[in-house]
């Protein structure tokens, strides 16, 4: 008797071992664990936004020592990152299309202005000089690449999880087990990125 509930034991161990394995193995992890990739990307992206606001007041009070008659661009890009600073997306809320939509469009308004504050340095060689400037331009330039990288990750890791999502057996698996799970929201060119900038001699 005892023997036999030993070998009982065994096999629904057993059992239970394959059907764990089986289950691990025909991703019904997938949705979950692409959905945390896709989740510590976006924070990445939103760190490295964040590294270059608070570059931001470093540069314009670089930039106001030496150009006090540039207030207009000085004050336009001051106003760009209070408004980037303001529209949050965070993990959570990075499926709603309008917020994501908002955040973009802040984002892209701070790099314009930012690039207007950058033109505009170029008619006073005194602040091109300056090392103070100089420092901050090269780590505004690092982050700028830094966030190109994030924002590409992010994109990557957000086209497996939406993939998943909408294909089988993922879409069944996650219709059933992930009913809250949506599809993520990705970044779009900037309008007007598709012509080249003009060139003046």
């Amino acid at each position: 008797m005892t023997a036999l509930l030993s070998t009982a034991r065994i096999r629904i161990g057993l059992i239970g071992l394959i059907l764990a394995f089986g289950l691990s193995a025909c991703g019904i992890n997938n949705v979950p664990t692409l959905e945390e990739r896709a989740k510590a990307a976006w924070s990445e992206v939103q760190n490295q936004y964040q590294r270059r606001a608070d570059l931001i007041p470093n540069l314009v009070e670089t930039v106001k020592g030496f150009a006090q008659q540039e207030r207009e661009v000085l004050t336009q890009v001051t106003e760009a990152r209070a408004r980037a600073t303001q529209v949050q997306v965070d993990a959570s809320t990075i499926t709603d299309p309008e917020k994501f939509r908002q955040f973009q469009e802040a984002q892209n308004q701070l790099s314009g202005a930012l690039g207007r504050l950058l033109a505009t340095v170029e008619r006073y060689p005194e602040l091109k000089s300056n090392t103070n400037f100089l420092a901050l331009q090269s780590q505004l330039e690092g982050t700028e690449n830094r966030i190109a990288v994030a924002r590409r990750d992010y994109i990557s890791t957000v086209q497996a999880y939406n993939t998943e999502l909408r294909t089988i057996p993922g879409r069944w698996i996650a219709g059933i087990l992930y009913p809250e799970a949506k599809p993520m929201e990705t970044f779009t060119a900037t309008p007007g990125s598709d012509r080249p900038p003009p060139v003046k001699f």
